[in-house]
């Protein structure tokens, strides 16, 4: 450290994530461009330092934003931050619009919710968190850093997931809102991709392996093959769809993957995680779908010789006829599939559901090492 740097006033940010799980793999990378982002933002004329660290597995529910801002400013008294930021994959509410960053200059702390930014969350994050660490020192008047020259208003220009603030301004007691119809749809998107359903997918490869062995099976019966003549594009699509229902409906049911209401829960949360779950689950199966469509298509165009075709047809064939036998085979398969997910690792299957987090592995706490 040079003699300059030594004079210049120290500022530590705590960047807390919880659970850590996918907000710790967003606070990493956050981390570790966050003190030059501040320099340049804030002030460059003062040493800032950012600490990383993990938040409850299972956060609290109940209080909602309070009860995290509340933990929150307990661990940067601990830990002697000068503020705190919270990254939280929580989908929170206030006044009926999707919350998503909350500032307390009364606690030195704020959070954001990765939902509620929608699918970009690590760029949204980049250009909320330097703000909130600006909020938060200049409405708590510290004065090793110039007022923030900006309105809190100004914050929707920089974060398009925020639509309005409300709160007390004179307090530093602020919420940044998002619009209640586009807000809800982002939120909706975010969840899902907080949710990591590659991950959901990678878990059910299992059942990709059971409905791939149901569909060559039933790529050897001649009455399939007279089926999927028989039946229309309309009927074919129905059937498609309720076999892909039955497999989300299967998994949740199977492994408990519901969330209850109850006093840690409140019902509007648990709906928001059952969506997210059922989301997560619908875009994991329909991949699963159309790996399973593809190689039956592969599989039924290498096996099935046109001529036999033709001869239990009993007319000329296209290769439409082989995407239409591989369509109601692949839809037949996804019940073998269902069947066969009862055999998963009940700890992957498990992950697909939003208000479930494991105990999470290879992340490190600083004030553990």
């Amino acid at each position: 450290m040079t003699h300059s740097e030594q004079h210049r006033p120290e500022i530590v940010v705590g960047l807390v994530a919880t659970p850590p799980d996918h907000p710790a793999r967003v606070a990493a990378r956050l981390t570790a461009e966050l003190a030059g982002r501040l320099s340049e933002r804030v002030d460059a004329h003062v040493r800032w330092t950012v600490r990383e660290g993990w938040g409850e597995v299972a956060p609290r529910r109940d209080g909602g934003v309070e009860a995290l801002l509340d933990d929150l400013a307990q661990r940067r008294t601990d830990d002697r931050w000068d503020v705190a930021i919270c990254l939280t994959d929580l989908p929170l509410h206030t006044e009926r619009a999707p919350l998503v960053a909350q500032t307390s200059a009364r606690r030195r702390v704020a959070m954001v919710s990765l939902p509620a930014l929608g699918l970009s969350q690590l760029r949204a994050a980049r250009a909320a968190v330097p703000d909130l660490v600006s909020r938060l020192l200049t409405d708590a008047s510290d004065q090793r850093v110039p007022p923030a020259g900006w309105a809190p208003a100004d914050m929707a220009s920089r974060v398009p997931a925020v639509h309005r603030v409300v709160g007390e301004a004179d307090a530093g007691e602020l919420g940044y809102v998002a619009s209640r119809l586009i807000g809800r749809v982002r939120l909706l998107t975010g969840m899902v991709k907080a949710n990591r359903p590659g991950r959901a997918l990678l878990g059910l490869s299992k059942l990709l392996v059971g409905a791939f062995g149901t569909a060559a099976f039933a790529l050897t019966t001649d009455t399939i093959w007279q089926m999927g003549d028989a039946l229309g594009g309309i009927r074919l699509a129905v059937i498609m769809v309720l076999g892909l229902t039955a497999l989300v409906a299967w998994l949740i049911v199977a492994h408990d993957l519901w969330e209850k209401p109850d006093r840690e829960t409140p019902a509007e949360l648990a709906r928001l995680f059952n969506l997210g779950t059922i989301l997560t689950l619908t875009l994991a199966t329909a991949v699963s779908y159309l790996v399973l469509f593809a190689g039956t298509v592969l599989v039924g165009a290498l096996l099935i010789d046109t001529s036999v075709l033709e001869q239990t047809l009993q007319r000329p064939v296209d290769f439409t006829d082989y995407l239409t036998l591989a369509w109601i085979t692949s839809s037949l398969a996804t019940v073998g599939g269902a069947i066969g997910s009862g055999l998963e690792n009940e700890e992957t299957v498990r992950a697909a559901a939003y208000g479930y987090h494991p105990e999470p592995g290879g992340w490190r706490d600083e004030r553990d090492g």
